[in-house]
């Protein structure tokens, strides 16, 4: 996934997600929002196993 951030307009940033964009008020929360995004990309995932069953509560 490409990740960019730009400044879009006077105090609005925007980071773009391939595609998708989302904009923010300040660089700081743009940078913020792409931290988070990354680190949970590149966190551990566990693929569910055909035999696992699903709980429903």
């Amino acid at each position: 996934m490409k990740i960019l951030i730009k400044e879009v307009a006077k105090s609005q940033w925007q980071v773009r997600l391939d595609q998708h964009a989302v904009t923010f008020r300040s660089e700081a929360e743009a940078l913020a929002f792409t931290r988070t995004l990354e680190a949970r990309l590149h966190a551990p995932h566990q693929i569910p196993q055909p035999d696992q069953q699903r709980a429903v509560g």
